[in-house]
């Protein structure tokens, strides 16, 4: 294979785009690790850089959806709410229904400039994760056991943190607690069966306890809720792998805009409205898979060069070292620059492995079974 062909094959792509989103990350993480002298002398200054720090690593990865697989993504919204995203703090409601979800998340968070300062409610595991989980742990992201007698409390003092964020914040939350899958939607219509609850036939049941809590949290801090349903055209199954290969998608997003004081506050009143809402949001998939289109208006947000920018900054950082080696070790031939070369082989290929495999839905979480468990005791 010629130079140039070798250099175009998917597998250096892959390996120059890990390396890149590894080694940076890293030392992002360990600049972080550094902001944390600031902490008690200036909160608001370490959450500021820390937001900063937090977007050369998110961007990354909103850049390979953007700018190198080229996916399209839609926004079907009410223009009136439109001019007031980026400019509130916000709840964001997803739907789990595809690996990239949390990409057009995070996508979506950027273009309304508050993809650094996202949060999430996310599983304890994530968090013991280099880079994304460590990145997040600086960021004050709400981690959870998703055992609810052991989690409310310490979920509760991260919620109430975040009531002087210095910054413009969306909380996105996956209120399903799993991605979809035939199986986990089985278990869990069988629950609400057994729970006297209307079933779904494109969600799973809603996890309402941490949703009520957030907003209880979040009340007077947060001004809406957007209920968000994600869906991609053609019957198109994105995978990061895909995205990570240049393939493109294309993303409807639909965004319902609710003013935070037409969610109860009453924890029950809260649930049976997150149930409701979820029942609407199911005749909303219904029709968008009879018309491949919501009932709003169509809105394509221009690209912001900022994830571009951020991620050509990182790869002119870091290349010139990596490009440096391959030419010592082609002229040199030493035991030491090739085992330094493989070494950086070895650790963007399980990278690239690692990012694919966190994103994996049959390597959701257990949620379904062990809520029908319970039900069969």
């Amino acid at each position: 294979m010629d130079i140039v062909g070798f250099l175009k094959s998917q597998f250096i792509c892959h390996l120059l785009i890990c390396y890149i989103f590894i080694v940076s990350g890293l030392i992002i993480n360990f600049i972080q690790l550094f902001t944390l002298i600031l902490w008690p002398i200036n909160k608001q200054l370490f959450r500021r850089i820390n937001c900063r720090l937090a977007y050369c690593i998110s961007s990354q990865m909103v850049m390979l959806l953007e700018w190198w697989s080229g996916t399209d993504c839609t926004l079907y919204t009410d223009p009136e709410s439109y001019h007031k995203y980026g400019k509130e703090n916000a709840i964001v409601i997803l739907n789990h229904n595809f690996e990239i979800d949390f990409l057009c998340g995070w996508n979506f968070c950027e273009k309304f400039g508050v993809l650094g300062s996202s949060k999430v409610l996310a599983k304890k595991e994530l968090s013991y994760m280099p880079i994304i989980g460590w990145m997040w742990y600086f960021l004050e992201i709400v981690f959870c056991k998703r055992k609810w007698e052991e989690d409310r409390k310490t979920v509760v003092q991260k919620l109430l943190n975040l009531r002087d964020y210095p910054e413009n914040f969306w909380f996105l939350i996956h209120c399903e607690g799993t991605r979809f899958t035939e199986q986990k939607h089985q278990i869990s219509m069988q629950v609400a069966e057994a729970k006297g609850l209307p079933k779904l036939k494109y969600h799973l049941l809603p996890r309402t306890k941490g949703f009520a809590v957030t907003v209880q949290c979040l009340r007077n801090v947060v001004s809406a809720v957007y209920d968000s349903t994600l869906n991609f055209r053609n019957n198109e199954n994105p995978t990061l792998l895909g995205v990570l290969n240049g393939k493109k998608y294309h993303a409807d997003l639909y965004v319902g805009r609710i003013p935070l004081e037409e969610v109860p506050e009453d924890e029950q009143e809260c649930s049976t409205w997150l149930h409701k809402l979820y029942q609407e949001k199911d005749a909303f998939q219904e029709e968008y898979y009879r018309t491949g289109t919501y009932p709003a208006v169509p809105i394509v947000p221009p690209h912001r060069p900022w994830t571009l920018l951020n991620w050509l900054f990182w790869a002119l950082l870091l290349l010139y070292p990596l490009f440096k080696l391959l030419i010592n070790m082609i002229n040199s031939g030493s035991s030491l620059t090739l085992a330094s070369f493989a070494f950086v082989i070895i650790i963007a290929s399980v990278g690239v492995r690692w990012m694919i495999g966190v994103t994996e839905i049959n390597k959701g979480s257990t949620y379904g079974n062990n809520d029908n468990k319970q039900k069969q005791k």
